[in-house]
């Protein structure tokens, strides 16, 4: 299993949505994969899914078929992680369904972060709940890529999801309060890998399956306000100058000097579109933009716009398969 997470502590960057479009253009080449909605917000969710369906999953009181179900019994103290329960979305995409009561999560990890230092094997089940979640769920499916979507912040619940994660996209936007994340982001994480490091040699139980020390970051994803050579683009452009170097310095530890162009940066995955005409069709008819069809509204200058957008996800889903050694059908 690769797990894969969608990660910046800004929000409004568009992370959730390429969590989303990822996960069906993998499909479409023939790869299997599970979406995991690791955000208590539960965005990913209602992307997948519509009213009516949501509604099913998510009576009152009923958590059963919710990532909050699968670890209810650890959050009680009464057990360890439950079976997770995976959405069948289409025939090679699985959901492993988001919840509101996931925040609730938040105290408990918080409070067994130290604890691991200790030796204490419930904490250790409780900061590797989201991992073994993750693999339990890979397993059963038969899905060897995971792809996650995490909240925009730096709480317990993102460390124990990136604890769970092989590898980390950071998506940007070309605008001081990303690059203003990044300088956050990177250091925090560093020290979560290297805290995880230090605790996983303090582990009581041998059976117990834990997470490698992952987080590896595989590079940025750069979602364009604006795609014509006019005043708006050279607004931003003073920002998208400054992604490489504040990359290198915040986020691997590198010095930032020399400084590459954004366009050819090996660290820059994409540069993708905004799309903005094609999003609002696309959340009304529950499918990724690039599959929109004229039934759907996407006419005209809409249908030139869908092609081109598949062609952006289909390159970039290769690219961070190349990164993250996922072998493509």
């Amino acid at each position: 299993m690769k797990t894969v997470a969608f990660f910046n502590n800004k929000g409004g960057v568009g992370k959730t949505s390429l969590a989303y479009h990822l996960a069906w253009m993998y499909s479409d080449l023939g790869l299997k994969v599970i979406a995991a909605d690791l955000d208590p917000q539960a965005n990913l969710t209602s992307m997948f899914l519509d009213d009516d369906r949501l509604m099913a999953l998510w009576p009152d009181g009923d958590h059963s078929q919710t990532i909050l179900g699968a670890i209810a019994p650890l959050l009680r103290g009464i057990g360890d992680i439950g079976e997770p329960y995976v959405e069948t979305v289409d025939d090679n995409v699985g959901l492993i369904v988001g919840d509101l009561g996931l925040s609730s999560f938040e105290d408990e990890l918080s409070a067994q972060w130290p604890r691991c230092l200790d030796g204490e094997e419930r904490a250790f089940r409780v900061l590797s709940a989201f991992y073994r979640l993750l693999d339990k769920a890979a397993e059963q499916q038969d899905v060897g890529l995971v792809l996650i979507d995490v909240g925009p912040n730096l709480g317990a619940i993102n460390r124990a999801t990136l604890i769970a994660a092989d590898y980390v996209v950071i998506p940007l936007a070309p605008d001081l309060f990303s690059l203003q994340g990044l300088r956050n982001l990177g250091p925090t994480l560093r020290r979560w890998r290297q805290g995880w490091s230090d605790r996983l040699t303090k582990n009581p139980e041998p059976q117990l399956v834990l997470p490698r020390t992952g987080m590896c970051p595989v590079g940025y994803v750069v979602l364009q306000h604006a795609v014509r050579l006019d005043r708006p683009v050279r607004a931003y452009e003073q920002w998208l100058v400054k992604i490489p170097g504040t990359y290198r310095e915040a986020v691997l530890g590198e010095r930032a000097a020399p400084v590459p162009a954004i366009e050819p940066d090996e660290h820059c995955l994409a540069m993708l579109k905004h799309y903005r005409s094609l999003m609002p069709m696309a959340m009304e008819a529950l499918k990724p933009m690039f599959f929109l069809k004229p039934a759907d509204g996407a006419i005209g200058a809409h249908m030139t716009a869908v092609q081109n957008c598949y062609q952006d996800f289909k390159a970039l889903a290769h690219t961070i398969a190349r990164r993250c050694e996922i072998a493509l059908p």
